[in-house]
């Protein structure tokens, strides 16, 4: 692209959108063109759609200057997804925050992309209905970020990822109208020809960008039971884990961090309890009948197998109150302190967040190898995830300058993938592919001889985004 398209692309644009939804300040661009991650790009400009009609400007414009296009919500994804890698435009939909329909009969809320996940739960909540997507982000996440990246949550063990909470999208194509498409239906029995609608969850923007979405929603649970305990053996947290799983009884949130990392997480946070060793945080959804029978039937399976402090409530404001979600979501901020502790609190530092997905039955083995790796390669290895689903999220943070780490680093990274594959999992469960796992996914494809998946995948690309503009240099 050269510098005179995208003069050509801005001017035109000016003069079909309101100029003051185009920004240009080189703070908001240096702001936008970073993620979570450390990874940072380059942006000409960025602009703040309204509507879909703005939208269709922006894309049509673009097809017809070769403007490579950026779609962003909050720009919280880890894996490099929608940082700028070439010069060019970020499509910022935070202006697009609207709830356009919400229909209890129907179990169904149509929004915008740009609502973040917290506020859209904050109005479901007085119908006795909720989203149930629910990434440690969730404060800052949106909907249209998550449907990119198919995100998932605290919650997936029962609920699974967004791929299965969206029944339609309404999606703008990058070509010559910017022609505006509805995908799937408002209904959740659907089958009208091939499944478009979960093609584009998960896509990161590259085929599309999405400007409505039709989501399910599902009642609050009547009662949560929350034990959060604490072991100094992560084995026994694991086969605490792995009895109750085999239980019978489907947690409604699972989730592990190691000492250390519970260690870092708790030092910048308020607790009226002293967190010490590997933790265990497991909700069960129950009856206001059956609450003392699964706080009974938790703390008996967590003490059996070793649990040195269990802490259980029997709702989920009773859970909040004694502050047994802190730490878990303090989870990635933890980790940077991690690297801080290492580096110094003024380095600029890379992160690198693992994002693999095993058989729930194969995670002792799968965290004794990521563990093992650490060890192998000297790095201080953070590990914590989603226990319930088999998604754990081992994760390094390291001072790009110092190359030697570096280097180790992301041979512990490619091998941590291959730990995956090598326990029938996956090397990606919600975080996407982005920039750091597109080595993963040729890794992937060809450990499953679907190498030909790969060609079918850049096939689509090249019938929705003919000119390569969207997302450019992710995914494939």
């Amino acid at each position: 692209m050269s510098e005179g398209n995208i003069k050509n692309f801005i001017n035109e644009l000016e003069s079909s959108i309101n100029s003051n939804k185009i920004l240009m300040d080189d703070i908001i661009l240096k702001l936008y063109s970073r993620e979570p991650s450390g990874i940072e790009g380059k942006a000409k400009t960025v602009v703040f759609p309204e509507n879909n009609d703005d939208v269709s400007k922006i894309l049509s414009l673009a097809y017809k200057y070769e403007v490579p296009i950026y779609a962003q919500g909050s720009s919280s994804s880890l894996s490099g997804n929608a940082a700028p890698l070439k010069e060019g435009v970020i499509v910022s939909f935070e202006r697009m925050n609207k709830i356009k329909e919400l229909n209890i009969t129907d179990s169904i809320a149509i929004v915008e992309p740009g609502i973040r996940i917290d506020e859209l739960n904050i109005n479901l909540e007085k119908s006795g209905y909720m989203f149930p997507i629910d990434p440690a982000s969730q404060s800052v996440a949106t909907i249209g970020g998550a449907i990119n990246n198919g995100a998932g949550g605290l919650k997936g063990a029962k609920y699974g990822t967004m791929k299965d909470w969206v029944n339609g999208l309404q999606i703008v194509l990058a070509d010559e109208n910017g022609t505006t498409l509805f995908v799937g239906c408002k209904t959740v029995k659907c089958r009208k020809g091939y499944d478009l609608t979960r093609l584009i969850i998960g896509s990161e923007g590259t085929l599309a960008l999405v400007t409505e979405a039709v989501l399910r929603l599902t009642p609050i649970p009547e009662s949560i039971v929350t034990s959060l305990a604490l072991f100094n053996d992560l084995s026994d947290l694991l086969n605490a884990f792995i009895e109750i799983k085999s239980s019978g009884i489907q947690p409604y949130i699972a989730e592990f961090m190691d000492s250390k990392t519970v260690e870092m997480a708790s030092k910048s946070i308020e607790l009226n309890f002293t967190p010490e060793g590997n933790m265990l945080l497991i909700s069960i959804d129950t009856t206001k009948e059956s609450t003392d029978k699964i706080k009974k039937f938790l703390e008996n399976k967590l003490s059996k197998h070793n649990a040195n402090k269990i802490i259980t409530s029997l709702n989920q404001e009773e859970a909040e109150e004694m502050g047994l979600f802190k730490i878990r979501r303090n989870l990635f901020a933890a980790q940077v302190s991690m690297g801080q502790a290492i580096y110094g609190a003024n380095k600029k530092l890379q992160v690198f967040i693992e994002d693999i997905v095993v058989p729930p039955s194969k995670i002792i083995e799968a965290v004794n190898k990521v563990r093992d790796l650490g060890i192998k390669y000297g790095l201080q290895v953070s590990i914590g995830g989603h226990i319930g689903d088999g998604n754990i999220h081992p994760s390094v943070v390291y001072d790009p300058i110092d190359e030697s780490t570096k280097d180790k680093v992301i041979k512990w990274y490619n091998e941590v993938m291959k730990i995956a594959l090598e326990l029938n999992g996956s090397i990606s469960a919600e975080h996407g592919i982005g920039i750091l796992k597109k080595e993963g996914l040729v890794m992937e494809m060809n450990y499953y001889n679907s190498s030909k998946e790969l060609s079918i995948m850049k096939s689509i690309k090249s019938i929705f985004d003919p000119k390569g503009i969207l997302n450019p240099g992710k995914v494939l």
